[in-house]
């Protein structure tokens, strides 16, 4: 048995591979969107309709400047999915003994290992998250241009130079407020999928026999509704991850960002519907691919 073989026998190895293959698909069918989310988000670049800052980064950089960034949710994504969804396998059931081992795990189960899962993937996310926002506001922000524009070389070159400048703790900047968005989010995210693939698929839950439709539009409406919950406090981590020593004489933490964001509350809201609809393609094809490269990985163990 060589290698490569052992890690599609192992439990880990499954949900390493089958991750991958979710949040690759779902990184790639929504990344456009999700530019247009940060650009929405920003006080200097977040001026107009969704279509109108699409009009005008396509006009000024080309339709290719809607997938700045993407090199560095790519390149962790097969882990970070793992990560996440072995995790919340392990605690909802972990923090519920009552459950059979055939059953699937009750409501609070998953919520709870949602929350664990959201809050330990916050470790890797947030720098991932810090480096993708330099990048996809990186000739946007007129400001800043002219005194980073020889640092930003792709996502290895936006990180050495956070850490020659910020130093390692720069590196994590956002990270408490990452913690605060990802831990509830998730466990909405999980229970939704979890409740709605039963109410449109009765008994698939202990069966994991649900058709694509209902993957799709669970995952879909998880993503969501966990957005929605946690839209707030994601304005206020992308402003603040979006601060570099060099365009900011004092950074703002958590609280000063707040009251800032609060004084006008339309800002903490800004670009909802652009995630929104990111939320629901995205999550539906990562919940559909992951499930389908999970079938498929078991179904060709068995045989």
């Amino acid at each position: 048995m060589d290698i490569w073989e052992k890690i599609l026998t192992s439990g880990w190895g499954k949900e390493f591979v089958a991750g991958g293959f979710g949040g690759t698909s779902g990184v790639v069918a929504g990344y456009p969107l999700d530019t247009l989310r940060i650009l929405q988000q920003q006080q200097h670049t977040g001026k107009g309709s969704a279509i109108s800052i699409l009009r005008r980064v396509l006009a000024n950089e080309g339709p290719f400047a809607l997938y700045k960034g993407m090199a560095a949710p790519l390149a962790s994504v097969a882990f970070q999915n793992a990560i996440v969804f072995k995790t919340y396998a392990t605690l909802s059931r972990a923090v519920d003994t009552n459950v059979q081992a055939g059953d699937p795990p009750s409501y609070t189960g998953v919520t709870l290992g949602g929350i664990g899962a959201g809050v330990i993937q916050s470790v890797i996310i947030s720098p991932i998250e810090l480096v993708k926002i330099r990048l996809q506001l990186h000739s946007n922000n007129a400001h800043d241009k002219t005194k980073q524009s020889g640092n930003y070389k792709g996502p290895a070159g936006i990180a050495r130079s956070i850490i020659r400048t910020e130093g390692w703790r720069g590196i994590y900047r956002g990270f408490t407020i990452t913690v605060l968005r990802d831990g509830p989010s998730h466990g909405v995210y999980f229970w939704t999928y979890e409740y709605m693939r039963e109410k449109l698929h009765q008994g698939c839950r202990k069966t994991g026999q649900e058709s694509f439709r209902t993957m799709l539009t669970a995952g879909g409406l998880a993503g969501v509704a966990s957005w929605i919950c946690c839209y707030p406090l994601d304005v206020i981590k992308t402003r603040i991850q979006a601060q570099s020593n060099s365009s900011q004489g004092k950074s703002m933490g958590i609280g000063e960002c707040f009251k800032r964001s609060i004084k006008d509350s339309s800002i903490l809201w800004r670009g909802l519907g652009t995630t929104v609809a990111r939320a629901f393609i995205v999550n539906g094809v990562t919940f559909t691919a992951y499930e389908t490269a999970l079938r498929c990985l078991v179904n060709d163990n068995s045989s």
